[in-house]
């Protein structure tokens, strides 16, 4: 029953209007079979093809209205034509058409304007006959083209969701890889360090293996770590700070932790309040500063000084003089994406940052960072 309601379901709207039609033709021009219910049966059936040939079948209902005073056929060919052709000239030149099928009477003869009221009587239901059909199609029409648009507007916000979800999943990965780079690089190359002074300063044979071998994993895990840093940086850029971490206070531990011979100077004061992410960018910038000196200046002394001006911006400079050639360097692999990632969270928050060489053979790291980011 259900396979049979399928198949009858989508042919009711092209049955139902030409039964609609026959029934009008046999009310209107009875049983006897003549020119006007001829005319009037096959404007019906023509109705059959009213969704494949809009135009033909109105002038052929127009026949049947014209000969057999229908008027179904005829209303319901021009409605398919303006939602099918909504051209303006063609609407008007229907309308006109059906207007005079309906006031002219056959044979055209029998035409008499003698009694106004009757001839205006007749032109005005002409005329709604006309307009009615162009009205209803016009409002079904445009009903469908605003649902059409709707479901348009819904699959494109749909999309931009979509789209909007895969930019933030690359923010956070361009985020986790320049945290992963500030964070993990910086532990495994003082460990790396640390090991290396062991290596170099034991007796024990099976320490100074075991140092050894400290190193070697250190190293492959950096080399790891820039790999899968380069990876998740391709993944979208970094446009936002991540929130919670190392602040200006923080910055003595570090450098502690350093185990490198570090000046530290600071002329502002650490509790003063600022943006978190400002904060988080100075203490960034110190930790991949002093990771560059240990790798390629080994031995060398730093200065790490951080000061303020009065235009509210915070300024961190660390500057390493030549390395000590006393001092054997940790060989240390470098993926290139320190600096740039310090430069791109800097200018994320509106500020600078420079970096170059300097006169006695050292490196200098310049950051300028607004308060308030």
């Amino acid at each position: 029953m259900n396979r049979a309601a399928a198949v009858v379901r989508p042919a009711l709207p092209v049955i139902v209007p030409a039964l609609l039609a026959v029934m009008d033709a046999l009310l209107v021009n009875g049983s006897g079979w003549g020119l006007g219910l001829g005319m009037a049966l096959l404007a019906a059936v023509a109705l059959l093809w009213r969704r494949r040939f809009p135009v033909t079948v109105f002038l052929t209902t127009l026949a049947g209205m014209y000969l057999g005073y229908i008027w179904f056929a005829p209303m319901i060919a021009l409605y398919t034509v303006t939602t099918r052709r909504p051209d303006r000239r063609l609407l008007t030149g229907a309308a006109v058409l059906l207007v005079a099928a309906h006031f002219l009477p056959y044979p055209l003869s029998e035409l008499s304007l003698s009694n106004r009221r009757q001839s205006a009587l007749d032109l005005v239901d002409a005329c709604f006959t006309a307009t009615a059909p162009i009205a209803l199609g016009l409002l079904v029409r445009t009903r469908r083209e605003l649902a059409a648009r709707l479901d348009e507007l819904t699959g494109s916000r749909a999309r931009e969701d979509r789209l909007l979800a895969e930019q933030v999943l690359a923010t956070e990965r361009a985020r986790l890889a320049r945290e992963m780079h500030d964070v993990v690089a910086h532990q495994v190359s003082l460990i790396s360090l640390q090991a290396g002074a062991v290596q170099i300063s034991t007796e024990d044979e099976r320490a100074r293996d075991g140092a050894r071998k400290i190193r070697e994993l250190s190293v492959r895990t950096l080399e790891e770590l820039r790999h899968m840093v380069g990876i998740l940086r391709a993944a979208g850029a970094d446009t936002e700070e991540l929130t919670p971490q190392p602040r200006l206070a923080d910055l003595p531990r570090l450098i502690e932790l350093s185990a490198m011979d570090v000046a530290y100077e600071s002329a502002c004061d650490p509790a003063a309040e600022r943006s978190e992410a400002v904060e988080r960018a100075a203490f960034r910038t110190v930790q991949e500063a002093l990771t560059n000196a240990r790798k390629h200046a080994p031995g060398a002394r730093v200065r790490v000084r951080v000061t303020e001006d009065d235009a509210d911006t915070l300024w961190v400079e660390v500057r390493n003089g030549p390395a000590d050639a006393a001092v054997p360097a940790p060989e240390l692999p470098g993926g290139g994406h320190g600096l740039v990632g310090l430069r791109e969270r800097a200018q994320s928050l509106g500020g600078t940052l420079e970096s170059h060489g300097t006169a006695d053979g050292g490196f200098v790291v310049r950051a300028g960072l607004p308060r308030e980011g």
